[in-house]
């Protein structure tokens, strides 16, 4: 399974939509990753640049580009940003895989640095 976090922007009609009707705030973000067989795993309202944060899990074969797609179907989402995520133990089986004694930590810390770390 793979796993990605969403930074999510509501357009201002949604927003307020949202703002009004407390039943299933999320519905525009479960409604997609659900359809794509995608299950939220956490999902949190922020105070920065963006509405939403969530964190979803997909089948492997799932790419950010077609989680965009269907979020931008539903109307609601003026945004979004889709990372992929790698825990932390397939980190690091990647790095005893591909790093030999001594370049372990130059590897993870360059994975670091490239994931804005």
């Amino acid at each position: 399974m793979s796993f990605f976090c969403h930074q999510v922007s509501y357009t201002t009609d949604a927003r307020n939509r949202l703002l009004h009707d407390p039943l299933d705030r999320f519905e525009a973000i479960r409604a997609p990753i659900e359809k794509l067989g995608g299950k939220v795993q956490s999902s949190f309202f922020t105070l920065g640049p963006f509405d939403v944060l969530v964190i979803s899990e997909f089948p492997d074969d799932i790419s950010p580009a077609a989680i965009s797609v269907a979020f931008s179907q539903g109307g609601a989402i003026a945004s979004i940003h889709t990372i992929p995520l790698l825990p932390l133990a397939e980190a690091r089986d990647l790095q005893s895989d591909s790093a030999s004694p001594g370049q372990s930590a130059r590897t993870l810390s360059t994975f670091a640095a490239s994931s804005g770390r």
